[in-house]
């Protein structure tokens, strides 16, 4: 064993520290999940456990960071259990699981025979891709979504697609060895180690590997014999003693369940904010209109498409009709802002010409749904193959915090150009969040353009206070924004006048509605 442990001492040296050793101070972090579907509907109300973006206050800066609890224990000792009692004991609606499996390192063909012949340690640290993880959990701190691996237990490998996560108010991260590494350990604001005997754990373990991983009995015995036992004993049960809580039992224990909920409600209420919709309605008021917005001219046409769009009286067609046309000049008004080069071609007439093109990688459009949707048409008419991308932003009527419910983006749009596409922007709320989205998927800020029918003046400065390198373009700006934050004199509900429905009795002009179907 001495000499076994001496051959393995340079992959150790950035696991687990001697229990005398201080640790670092632990800061908090935002993780994300495994769960498929990406839903836990519980008794009391339907947990999303895909997560979300963390908030972002006025000024664009992170205001609010997730609670993190590391989940540590054997081997089938009921690890994933305690987590999802905890998840519905809990009871908040944006709750991530991360599970430890992810990160199992891809097989080399030799280490593959092995696995087949049940003779390869996948309860030893080299067998788990720290690097990745840490990064992972890193990233993900700062606010920026990641992918995350799918492991094939079956074939020992990781899947073809990998998965795009985010954090959420909690994140659980459990595995075998999640106080095995010291910077993991940094990571975690609360550990729990879940004490499970180890009789239950073999019965278990045989279950799920025989039914779930189609192995046969003889060459889980052999496995657990040969590996997982003395794994537990050298790395794991140490680790014990790091732990803030100690589960005997795993999920049968709702005493210990209990107590872990209450100090994690403590943890959330203490670091409670709220998005300060005063904040932003007196933060830039006198201001100047900044040098990044740019406002269509007002000529005799614009203006009189606007006086029938915002007349009340207005039939929904011609509300259509005349949308279009602005929405058109809107974006052709955007696409002159792209960068261009110098480009001469040939006329019929055997002449030069020179002109200009595009110069840049691509275009995307992304749209806030739904009545960003509407925009689509015309950003498609002026750019063409342009690539185009949906954003649902909804507020949650319980905080008043815009939540993200639902994001399809292209893949890789860390050197496109943007377009941001929402008819009307109030507060800016909305339109924060989604910028903010947009930097957490690797856009560019200065490559970001906002475009929108109708702007109020509270939305504009938001946004460019927040954001000063975003282009914001539209074709009118409003002064005001009344007590429920709807633009003042404006143009009503867009999307329902557009789409012929009915408006709520409290909506806001930066509500977003379910995608149309």
């Amino acid at each position: 064993i001495a000499a076994w442990r001496s051959c393995h001492e340079s992959s150790l040296d950035r696991l687990l520290p001697s229990i005398s050793t201080s640790l670092s101070p632990r800061k908090r972090t935002t993780s994300q999940c495994k769960s498929e579907p990406p839903l836990l509907r519980t008794s009391k109300r339907t947990i999303y456990t895909a997560g979300r973006p963390p908030w972002y206050n006025e000024h664009g800066t992170q205001s609010k960071e997730a609670f993190v609890i590391g989940l540590c224990g054997g081997s089938a000792s009921g690890k994933t259990t305690v987590a999802r009692k905890i998840i519905e004991a809990l009871d908040v609606p944006w709750v991530v699981l991360l599970s430890m499996d992810s990160f199992y390192k891809v097989l080399t063909a030799e280490q593959q025979l092995l696995a087949a012949n049940n003779d390869y340690n996948f309860d030893h640290p080299d067998a788990f891709d720290f690097s990745l993880l840490v990064h992972t959990l890193r990233k993900l701190k700062q606010g920026k979504s990641v992918k995350i691996p799918v492991y094939d237990f079956n074939t020992h490998g990781r899947q073809k697609e990998w998965k795009t996560v985010y954090g959420a108010s909690v994140i659980i991260f459990e595995g075998i060895m999640s106080f095995a590494d010291k910077e993991l350990l940094k990571l975690l604001d609360m550990k729990i180690f879940v004490d499970t005997d180890s009789d239950i754990r073999l019965v278990r373990r045989l279950r799920r590997d025989i039914t779930e991983r189609g192995r046969d009995i003889e060459g889980v015995i052999k496995q657990y014999n040969k590996f997982v036992k003395p794994a537990f004993e050298q790395y794991i049960e140490p680790t014990m003693r790091l732990a803030d809580i100690v589960v005997p039992r795993g999920g049968g224990n709702m005493v210990a369940i209990d107590l872990i909920v209450q100090h994690v409600h403590s943890q959330l209420e203490e670091r409670k904010l709220r998005w300060d919709m005063a904040a932003l309605a007196s933060a830039h008021q006198a201001q100047p209109l900044p040098q990044t917005l740019s406002v269509l001219e007002s000529t005799p046409q614009v203006r009189g498409m606007h006086t029938i769009i915002r007349n009340k009286e207005t039939s929904r067609d011609e509300f259509i009709f005349y949308s279009k046309r602005l929405m058109r000049l809107l974006i052709e008004r955007a696409r002159s802002f792209l960068p261009s080069q110098v480009h001469i071609v040939q006329t019929p007439q055997g002449e030069d010409y020179e002109g200009r093109t595009f110069h840049g990688k691509r275009i995307t459009g992304v749209s806030i749904l739904r009545a960003g949707e509407t925009m689509e048409p015309a950003l498609r008419a002026v750019c063409k193959d342009v690539r185009i991308g949906k954003i649902l932003i909804q507020t949650n009527q319980d905080t008043g915090e815009p939540e993200l419910h639902y994001l399809r983006l292209p893949k890789d749009i860390s050197e496109d150009h943007v377009i941001l596409m929402d008819c009307t922007v109030s507060t800016g709320a909305a339109a924060m969040m989604a910028i903010r989205v947009l930097l957490d998927h690797d856009a560019q800020e200065d490559k970001i353009l906002l475009v929108s029918l109708l702007m109020a003046e509270m939305g504009v400065h938001s946004v460019a206070y927040a954001f000063p390198q975003v282009k914001i373009i539209t074709t009118a700006v409003d002064k005001k924004v009344n007590d429920l934050f709807h633009i003042i004199p404006g143009i009503g509900n867009f999307g329902d006048r557009y789409f012929g429905t009915d408006a709520p009795p409290d909506w806001s002009d930066d509500d977003m509605d379910e995608p149309s179907c």
